[in-house]
């Protein structure tokens, strides 16, 4: 079994280098082994999570130090848990219980889009809980209200529509806020577009850059958490799962 880790202190960065002068992607790139309706595949709830435990301690380690302490900040493809540090965790469910708007430039709110009503109502820190699927309705919604950041966690491979969505994402966010995209090796094969299963973990994360340089989003960074090379077991299993976030500003 992985050990937990730590964060180092210097977070291992590189800053994404845009590659072609047009989106490079096109329709057979985001095709699916499974192309029915993911309102059908998502219809029962999966109270689990999709990364080790060390993994997700070292996505709370990420989030308190880089996620706003106050404002408001989108979960989308969101579902039963949002893997926040305590603190956060704490102040997003204060507020999501808060019947009031007195202190409330203080608050921290959060708000969950996904398409499993069971999965999102169990998520305490949701102050807000929106049922869409991106891959049919591709835009955030008009009345959302400004963001100051966002998060997707290991869910960017399922959007056929990326672009559409981080565009949207990016209208409704402040200035200088920003985007942060979680990147597993995990997924669902039948569900993940065709192009994510056919590269390797390089090029799927140059993959994203990508999309959020073509949706307008500026500084855009590649973060390792953790690269998945640590000690196994027997034929390396056991091994950490790896994580990164490609993430963005609005500027």
């Amino acid at each position: 079994m992985a050990t937990s880790s730590s964060l180092p202190s210097q977070l291992p960065i590189s800053a994404y280098q845009a590659r072609y002068p047009s989106f490079p992607y096109n329709a057979n790139d985001f095709r699916r082994q499974d192309e029915s309706a993911d309102t059908d595949f998502y219809s029962s709830p999966r109270f689990v999570t999709h990364i080790d435990d060390n993994a997700i301690s070292l996505l709370r380690e990420y989030y308190a130090r880089t996620l706003p302490k106050k404002g408001r900040v989108l979960d989308f493809c969101s579902s039963w848990i949002s893997h926040f540090p305590r603190e956060l965790e704490a102040r997003a469910v204060e507020t999501a219980r808060s019947e009031t708007n007195e202190g409330e430039e203080e608050k921290l709110e959060v708000i969950g889009m996904g398409i499993n009503k069971k999965e999102l109502d169990a998520n305490p820190v949701l102050k807000e809980r929106i049922l869409q699927d991106l891959n049919t309705t591709p835009s955030i919604p008009e009345n959302m209200g400004e963001l100051d950041a966002a998060t997707c966690v290991v869910s960017i491979d399922y959007l056929i529509h990326p672009r559409e969505v981080l565009e949207s994402l990016r209208a409704k966010t402040k200035k200088e806020g920003s985007v942060h995209l979680i990147i597993s090796n995990r997924c669902f094969p039948t569900k993940a577009v065709g192009r994510w299963l056919r590269v390797g973990e390089q090029e799927k994360l140059l993959m994203v850059g990508d999309y959020l340089h073509f949706s307008g989003w500026k500084d855009i960074q590649i973060v390792t958490l953790c690269d998945g090379k640590g000690e196994g077991g027997w034929f390396g299993l056991g091994r950490p799962d790896p994580l990164w976030v490609v993430r963005g500003r609005n500027i």
